[in-house]
């Protein structure tokens, strides 16, 4: 667990407890008082002063469940939203209670053990792609100094064309590895429109007809990773064979809709695995949608596939604030 300043906290039952015995103190003790100070002193001079004294102590014991609850809870819940946007944050100062104290010191157990998590995988993937970048690029090197050379058949040749070929499948499978590893980091934050993003993806696929309902809906996500999430599905339905795909946007929810030849019943469970295509002879690394739900999910949101009678189809549902 997270080290805590070492202090005396009381218990929430104590807190709880005293408040709600200070209450109820104060409504007997102001009876009797103004029982005996009445005729005394007046009784409306009587009322105002015990007005005064429980105002003091009622405001003396908001401002103790503040302190002690209201406050550490508050502190708390901006240090995990900023952790989940992945913005730098300090851990809470004050924890309150004792129960307050040890939910704080799991929180920081969590938020410490995922960026350890994330930095790993990050790091993994940068070391991987670097450490394999010199021998694939040596080994394109050499067969295209090889298909330059005499006396070689036409199954030699074939060969070459074949090691060349896994070489750029390598190549591009090691390229969409750090895209995975950047798509877990949530660094996306904002509101885009698919007004926006329009243009760019009638540019970058203009053999696809797009049509776009709700264009001016915006959505809790930077036009940054819009462009991630929406390039990668438009990619895959082109690759799949789609000439026209469709979005529509409502508040939190997008649905993507292409006319192409849709996805069997037994591979519905794997489009989102890494490594997984059906297009790996159109070029497709198996990564594209993983890349997507990766994303979408380090931001609170998610993609699922439902059912369509025709093509593919797919809802994205994001964080409602």
């Amino acid at each position: 667990m997270a080290r805590l300043r070492r202090k005396w906290r009381p218990s929430l039952g104590l807190v709880l407890g005293g408040g709600l015995a200070g209450t109820l103190a104060l409504s007997l003790l102001g009876l009797i008082a103004l029982r005996y100070l009445g005729p005394e002193i007046g009784f409306r001079n009587a009322a105002i002063l015990l007005a005064v004294l429980i105002g003091l102590a009622t405001a003396f014991l908001g401002y103790l469940l503040v302190r002690l609850l209201l406050r550490p809870i508050t502190a708390l819940a901006e240090y995990s939203s900023a952790v989940h946007k992945g913005e730098p944050a300090s851990p809470p100062g004050h924890y309150g209670t004792q129960e307050l104290s040890r939910l704080a010191g799991s929180v920081l157990d969590m938020a410490a053990t995922l960026q350890r998590r994330e930095a790993s995988i990050r790091n993994f993937a940068d070391h991987v792609t670097h450490e394999l970048k010199t021998p694939v690029t040596a080994v394109r090197a050499a067969a295209e100094l090889l298909q330059d050379a005499e006396g070689l058949d036409d199954q030699d040749r074939v060969v070459l064309n074949q090691i060349i070929g896994a070489n750029d499948q390598m190549q591009t499978q090691l390229r969409a590895l750090n895209q995975v590893a950047a798509s877990r980091v949530p660094e996306h934050h904002g509101q885009t429109t698919l007004e926006e993003l329009e243009a760019t993806l009638r540019d970058e696929f203009p053999e696809i007809e797009l049509s776009i309902d709700g264009a001016e809906v915006p959505q809790p996500l930077a036009i940054s990773g819009m462009k991630v999430v929406f390039g990668q599905l438009l990619d895959n339905a082109r690759r799949h064979g789609a000439g026209r795909v469709s979005l529509t946007s409502t508040p939190g929810r997008v649905i993507v809709q292409d006319d192409g030849p849709g996805i069997s019943e037994g591979n519905r469970d794997r489009i989102f695995a890494p490594f997984f295509t059906t297009a790996r002879e159109q070029g497709g690394t198996g990564m594209g949608l993983n890349i997507a739900s990766n994303l979408l999910a380090a931001h609170g949101a998610r993609i699922d596939l439902v059912s369509s009678d025709q093509g593919a189809r797919f809802e994205i549902r994001f964080p409602q604030a």
